[in-house]
């Protein structure tokens, strides 16, 4: 029996996720530039127009990628957008106090090209505000382009021109290695696995009055950014919930 094999490819792997974006033309200008270098999802989570997949500058400044927006999707969240991925970057040249790992763009295409064979995305903000900053700490990393810093300005196009370039590269180049495995390597936890740790661990630090609700000052932000580092595995959330329940379980029986 012949069993179905399936393209783990980045092509195939790799999902460009728009935040609030304002002007249809730079939706499919971005169309444009992910095709040109073959890659093919594409996320909206609430553009500026309802029709912005179908608007006319839309499809003027895809140039041939309307494939691309045909077959887009339209989301009301961020959770919506990211399910079913394992590995989430946000990218922004606005860096923050508390942010995730910082990689520049070639290390993070190398990264999810030969480290990964499950779904990641990349999450491109508004072209006046960017990602708002609950977004960002729940990526796993941080993607910071480092242009020249006396006119740092890209749109959005550009800089998904410029991700992508360096993703296709790093997935066809011959002489980039993967980390070797060593041990056991379980399955990277998903963007939504990890976020709902996150919540659970939450809930369960309120209840022993670690962490004041009413003011809870930087404590989750800095978890975030620890954990993020780490690149959790599906048990080791599994794990960190269950102690989570155990702590909540204790204090509802005390």
């Amino acid at each position: 029996m012949n069993l179905p094999q399936t393209d783990t490819s980045l092509f195939k792997r790799l999902r460009f996720v728009l935040v609030g974006t304002s002007h249809p033309g730079n939706i499919g200008a971005v169309a444009r530039a992910i095709k040109t270098m073959g890659f093919s999802e594409l996320v909206l989570l609430n553009p500026r127009f309802p029709d912005a997949l179908t608007n006319a500058e839309a499809i003027a400044f895809a140039s041939g990628a309307q494939d691309i927006l045909e077959s887009a999707k339209i989301v009301n969240s961020i959770e919506e957008a990211l399910q079913g991925c394992h590995y989430v970057a946000a990218v922004s040249a606005r860096l923050r106090e508390f942010s995730p790992p910082i990689l520049d763009p070639r290390a993070f295409a190398q990264h999810v090209s030969h480290n990964f064979q499950e779904p990641v995305a990349l999450v491109f903000g508004n072209e006046r505000y960017g990602l708002p900053n609950e977004i960002v700490v729940n990526c796993n990393v941080l993607i910071n382009i480092p242009a020249n810093p006396e006119y740092s300005s890209l749109n959005l196009a550009q800089a998904v021109q410029l991700l992508a370039y360096e993703s296709r590269v790093a997935e066809l180049s011959d002489s980039a290695s993967a980390v070797t495995e060593i041990g056991f390597q379980g399955s990277p936890a998903s963007a939504v696995e990890i976020d709902g740790m996150y919540t659970h661990l939450e809930q369960a630090l309120v209840a022993i009055d670690f962490l004041n609700p009413a003011s809870p000052k930087k404590l989750m932000p800095r978890l975030k950014r620890l954990f993020s580092r780490s690149q959790l595995e599906t048990e080791e959330v599994n794990i960190l919930r269950g102690i989570a329940k155990k702590i909540l379980d204790a204090k509802h029986k005390s």
